[in-house]
């Protein structure tokens, strides 16, 4: 309801918002956001979407805070620089107060990172509160021990076969309707939603992999992606995890296109398989004739069964990984997708 009548995501307005912020960036770099001169030795993960709570029925975050601790032990330990996306607390939801009261041990494992001068932080729609109110600071000084910044966006540039790669990295709320402090859905989010969510003890976020079709606000994002030249678009936002710029299910589409033109009968048998488990009455296959590689979106951490995903850029790749409890009852890391940072690319 609060989607329908709070975001009507429009093509216009999202390209628009999008260009400004990265032309912003480009032109005055540390206003709105950073610029990072990286190589492929550089590590980064980016995760987003936590919405830490309060620890009641409410709080989407408190089943996957295990995995999440467990996930920035791991990239600090190996020396990555951590962004974090957006919406890492709910600020529609909760007080900023009881946030912080009941997520101290999520708050000490990123200090870590700030510690080692690679952590940056970028606000979302629902912890905007991070952006535009004056006592943000002040709260940010409490949990982390000092002031640190707050971003709209950052770019990483890095050099590739003597071209110049943008990984353009925000949110992803802009141009929607819903974000910025909408009143009806903030209104709606903290007065219905969250009463009724700890009720009944909701969790919306499917799991980790998420085996629908991009929604429209995702295909959106990757439309804008598209115009672009030597760009990529790393996004969170809708907590559908999508890599170059297909989901799961669209690659599966994509995978047995290729089989069935190549006369790969077991593989294409294979897939589907898959395809009848996954498959939802209605989905519509996919066109693929203009299809371009460069959009991702690193999903959430609040995901139902405890899962997280996340982007990590590392030796040249990027990848989609997700931290799970496996067999053994105990998180770990799943490499779900990968490819070269070359393959992102425009080729003449």
């Amino acid at each position: 309801m609060s989607n329908k009548f709070g975001s009507r995501p429009d093509r216009k307005r999202i390209h628009e918002a999008l260009s400004k912020l990265f032309q912003t960036i480009t032109h005055a770099p540390g206003k709105r956001g950073l610029i990072f001169e990286i190589t492929e030795q550089d590590k980064y993960i980016i995760l987003s979407d936590q919405h830490k709570g309060a620890r009641d029925y409410a709080d989407d975050f408190s089943l996957a805070e295990v995995n999440y601790l467990k996930a920035l032990d791991y990239y600090n330990s190996s020396g990555f620089h951590y962004i974090n996306l957006g919406d890492s607390e709910e600020l529609w939801e909760n007080l900023v107060e009881s946030v912080i009261k009941h997520n101290k041990a999520t708050f000490e494992k990123e200090k870590l990172f700030i510690n080692r001068n690679a952590f940056t932080k970028i606000f979302g729609n629902h912890d905007l509160y991070w952006d535009n109110d004056p006592l943000a600071s002040f709260n940010l000084n409490r949990i982390y021990g000092r002031k640190i910044p707050i971003y709209e966006g950052a770019i990483l540039k890095i050099k590739i076969k003597n071209k110049e790669l943008n990984i353009f990295l925000t949110h992803g709320h802009q141009g929607d309707l819903q974000s910025d402090g909408n009143w009806f859905s903030k209104w709606f989010v903290s007065t219905i939603w969250a009463p009724i969510q700890s009720f009944l003890q909701i969790n919306p976020n499917t799991p980790a992999y998420d085996n629908q079709l991009k929604t429209v606000h995702n295909a959106l994002m990757y439309s804008w992606q598209a115009e672009q030249r030597n760009t990529a678009l790393i996004t969170g936002h809708t907590h559908q995890p999508v890599f170059a710029s297909l989901t799961h299910l669209e690659r599966i589409y994509l995978k047995l296109k290729n089989a069935t033109a190549a006369h790969l009968q077991t593989e294409i048998e294979d897939l589907n398989r898959e395809l009848k488990k996954r498959v939802k009455a209605g989905d519509e296959v996919p066109d693929f004739k203009v299809y371009k590689p460069g959009y991702f979106n690193s999903g959430c951490c609040c995901f139902s069964d405890g899962d997280i995903t996340g982007i990590e850029i590392e030796n040249g790749f990027i990848r989609l990984i997700k931290w799970s409890f496996q067999k053994t009852g105990l998180p770990e890391r799943v490499l779900l997708e990968e490819m070269k940072l070359a393959e992102l690319l425009d080729v003449n």
